[in-house]
């Protein structure tokens, strides 16, 4: 490339559409590492936890393990008395003996919760008087307890491919059991600076030299983005010194080079770069402030990238250009910045033709936050280490006035609310779903509170998406006939709903979902694990066992995984659960009804674009197919394949 061909001045994105064309931005390859080595690196896996966590039901404080029933009524004035059983169950310790009506048994923090017990009394609410607990509280079923799958349930997916590793997520790691994980390969990154005035801190510093400040906070927000910076030192203004430490950081996956950006004399780096093979230089010169002497180039696939010698212009376009090639070199999903509305409380001149980044810091004021400009120029070390954000103000514009309203993007405060949330009845095919968003470059959180909570919000416009499986006993038909204009059906799955048991469990032989209804009565010491009323499994529940009431009846889970949690530890003996997790536990599953798993979207949010993509997710064969391999009842013709 020729030296008049230099700071051919274009827009951003316009640069980053040729740079990006001249790059290979496939994710780095995989490799496995210990546990202990995985802080900071990002997986290059979907995580499903083979384990319940917790692992079986515990107890939240010291107290006493009974049924809840026993205790109502009981108060200071008129209290309850209870045997006390001939056990006090430790952490780490097997319970040995069953809570029978009428008793109770010890228990520690953390220990774990006996048969037939459905809640913990804490000990300052009783009185042990010989054999006897004298309870002076009443308790309802499930307090003070935690379930066995609770946090994390065992089939879960847990943490996403592409997902950096915090101290968060290696204890979510180490939670379910993981010693090795599978992680991107860091990036291995180049770092030269150039210049006859830059030294090494803590060399001396005469007249007219800088120190090197850029290779460090380069280096280091290389390091925090999961990549391996390189430092290869200082090179000085020579051609020659400069194209043999190029030649030498061609073998990293990125070079950077701090300064030699610009057409003065002493700037070299550039007319070095453009004697390297092809492609070479692809911009030189971006429509911005800071960072209009920009120069991106690639030799071969290999990134190389000189970024202005001055601080701010440095780190401002290597966040810009550099840092978002690093996340997918990791097969990260791209940052989302967060952004918040502030006052200019001062003019603002600009320059026309160049989109400006206006460094800023936030003030909060009685009427919101004010976006008062650093103002220390693209030279200063500081202006980007006290900014809070930036104000963008296009490229013709020639001042923003005092009082002007403003979109502020945050530097770090960049939490955003999630792109979608669900709300509804609990299902395990929903995480096969989110996986797929996520690869799309959406974030979402799932709310399960059943299906008619989950409608109600959705009719309401408090979600984006409400997952619902009701049947309506006039019609025989699920989910539409529950709507009304406010919302709109896409069509979702099927899914078997059954009675899951042990499968040692001899009690349940030759019976199905019926027969096991109609036998209740005369089964001897069954317990069972119900569902969260408001549930769609509750009304199969409810319908399932007419006016009958097992123990355990009052016992309620919100989810599919805390019902088979319940019964695979022993701590129930039969609930109603879904195919897909009965399977996941190892019970054994007695066929109750196929159903429909539909969405329901409020009018109001069709059109956002996280909503179109998960709708076009139902209809997309690989996510059907996906569907199908966990056990869900997905047809070719299936799907909604888009919103109305």
């Amino acid at each position: 490339m020729r030296q008049e061909q230099f700071l051919e001045v274009i827009d951003r994105d316009e640069a980053e559409r040729r740079f990006h064309a001249a790059l290979d931005l496939r994710p780095l390859p995989a490799e496995e590492v210990p546990l202990e080595h995985c802080l900071g690196r990002t997986l290059a896996e979907d995580v499903y936890a083979p384990v319940d966590v917790p692992a079986f039901d515990r107890s939240n404080m010291d107290g006493y393990a009974l049924r809840a029933e026993d205790t109502f009524g009981a108060s200071e004035q008129e209290p309850r008395r209870l045997r006390l059983n001939r056990e006090t169950i430790a952490s780490g310790m097997a319970p040995r003996l069953e809570v029978a009506p009428g008793t109770a048994t010890a228990i520690a923090t953390g220990a774990v919760i006996p048969r037939g017990a459905d809640a913990v009394l804490l000990v300052e609410a009783t009185d042990e008087e010989g054999d006897e607990l004298v309870v002076r509280r009443a308790v309802t079923p499930g307090e003070a307890l935690t379930f066995a799958g609770s946090d994390i349930a065992r089939g879960e997916l847990v943490l996403h491919d592409g997902e950096a590793l915090t101290a968060r997520e290696t204890g979510v790691l180490a939670a379910i059991g993981r010693a090795r994980v599978l992680v991107r390969r860091r990036p291995r990154v180049a770092i030269l600076s150039t210049g006859d005035e830059v030294v090494p801190p803590g060399a001396p510093l005469a007249l007219g030299q800088v120190f090197d400040s850029n290779a460090r906070a380069l280096a280091d927000a290389v390091l925090e983005l999961g990549g391996e910076p390189r430092p290869l030192g200082i090179v000085p203004d020579d051609g020659g010194a400069l194209e043999r430490s190029l030649a030498g950081a061609l073998g990293h996956d990125v070079v950077l080079v701090s300064g030699g950006t610009s057409k003065g004399p002493g700037d070299l780096a550039c007319r070095v770069l453009s004697r390297l093979p092809p492609p070479g230089i692809v911009v030189h010169g971006v429509a911005l402030k800071p960072g209009k002497p920009l120069c991106l180039a690639a030799c071969g696939k290999t990134p190389l990238v000189i970024l202005p010698g001055f601080p701010t212009s440095a780190l401002f376009t290597f966040h810009e250009f550099v840092a978002p090639l690093l996340r997918r070199l990791l097969g990260q999903v791209e940052e989302q910045r967060g952004r918040v509305r502030a006052t200019l409380p001062l003019r603002v001149n600009s320059e026309r033709g160049r989109t400006e980044y206006l460094l800023v810091h936030l003030v909060p004021a009685d009427e919101g936050l004010r976006a008062y400009p650093l103002g220390k120029g693209s030279g200063s070390v500081t202006t980007w280490s006290r900014a809070d954000g930036f104000v963008t103000i296009p490229q013709n514009t020639e001042f923003v006035a005092a009082g002007t309203e403003v979109t502020v993007t945050l530097l770090a405060r960049d939490i955003e609310a999630k792109d979608l949330v669900f709300i509804g009845s609990h299902c395990v095919g929903l995480d096969v779903l989110v996986a797929a968003l996520r690869r799309r470059g959406f974030t979402a959180r799932i709310i399960s509170v059943g299906s008619e909570a989950g409608l109600r919000a959705a009719k309401a416009g408090a979600c984006d998406v409400a997952g619902v499986h009701l049947l309506d006993p006039a019609t025989g038909r699920y989910n539409e006939p529950f709507l009304d204009e406010s919302v709109l059906l896409l069509e979702g799955y099927g899914r078997m709903q059954g009675v899951v048991h042990r499968l040692d469990d001899a009690r349940f032989a030759g019976l199905d979902a019926r027969g096991l209804a109609l036998a209740l009565p005369t089964l001897p010491g069954v317990i069972m694990v119900n569902r969260n009323r408001g549930s769609g499994t509750r009304l199969l529940i409810d319908r399932l066992l007419g006016d009958v009431r097992p123990a355990g009846h009052s016992n309620e889970v919100r989810t599919h995984n805390a019902v088979a949690a319940a019964v695979a530890a022993g701590r129930a003996d039969f609930g109603v659960a879904i195919e897909t997790v009965a399977r996941d536990y190892g019970l054994g599953f007695l066929p109750l009804a196929a159903e429909h798993y539909d969405f329901v979207v409020p009018r109001s949010r069709r059109k956002r674009p996280a909503v179109r993509t998960f709708a076009a997710l139902l209809g997309d064969p690989e996510t059907r197919g996906r569907l199908r391999a966990r056990g869900f009842l997905v047809d070719e013709g299936n799907g909604a394949g888009g919103v109305p």
